[in-house]
């Protein structure tokens, strides 16, 4: 079981985060509960968990500083944070740490199932995003002309490289944006985080192949990028309420 720390300082939200957790997760984690970035710090310790989901301004110590001193002494560790405001500083902060994500309130359960999904994979694997921020960070307003332009830009290179092990710090390189910024022009342009986006592109262009009934189900999650089919399996049945063969046999392929 994948242990995974939730820390808010408003009850209401840490109900809210837990049972999204507990009902999407029910087999595969278990939750602990923390109102502080204190606590956050010692549950996190106690019960020695694999991800911490913290809100980043709780009283006393905060959660870009809970985060901070979990990363130095877990280094392997996946880090979400959740917070009511959209400001850049804090995105910034949060990538330095090497966050997976930085989701906005009230949070939208599909993304945070995502990036939780994301997040348990890499604790399984025993991986860690890849982030190295640039000094510089731009911070004016992109026009709706040029927006239009990087949003095809960034589709465009996705589309090309989903079947890869692809991360936003990959396509920030691409791009040639500092991560924070990139994060926040992404979300900008598509409406969601980056994890949901790749993870609803490979779906789709699975679903396409599945009308194929000569691939296999196996070679099907491989070429579109889950490596392992299980995985896949699980992610397709979240986002489409059925299994690859369920949606092959209801679609009279088999």
């Amino acid at each position: 079981m994948i242990k995974i720390l939730i820390a808010d300082d408003e009850p209401i939200e840490r109900a809210v985060v837990k049972k999204i957790l507990d009902d999407s997760f029910q087999e595969e984690a278990v939750t602990y509960l923390a109102c502080n970035g204190r606590e956050a710090m010692e549950v996190y310790e106690r019960e020695d968990c694999d991800m911490a989901l913290l809100d980043i301004c709780m009283p006393g110590i905060n959660g870009i500083e809970a985060a901070e001193a979990i990363r130095k002494d877990h280094p392997n560790s996946v880090i979400v944070f959740l917070t009511a405001y959209d400001e850049f500083e804090y995105a910034q902060k949060a990538i330095r740490v090497r966050a997976l994500d930085y989701l906005l309130k009230p949070v939208n359960e599909n993304e945070l199932v995502a990036v939780l999904e994301e997040g348990m994979r890499l604790t399984r694997e025993g991986k860690v995003h890849r982030f190295d921020p640039y000094e510089s960070i731009p911070r004016e307003e992109q026009s709706s002309m040029r927006q239009a332009a990087i949003k095809k830009l960034i589709r465009d290179y996705v589309d090309e490289n989903y079947v890869n092990d692809i991360s936003l710090s990959d396509v920030a390189a691409e791009m040639h944006y500092s991560e924070p910024h990139f994060c926040k022009i992404f979300k900008e342009c598509f409406g969601k985080s980056f994890t949901l986006y790749l993870t609803e592109l490979r779906i789709e262009k699975s679903k396409e192949l599945l009308g194929d009934i000569t691939v296999n189900v196996k070679d099907v999650s491989n070429r579109v990028g889950f490596r392992d089919p299980n995985y896949y399996a699980k992610v397709f049945k979240r986002a489409e309420g059925m299994t690859p063969t369920e949606y092959r046999i209801i679609r009279g392929l088999i």
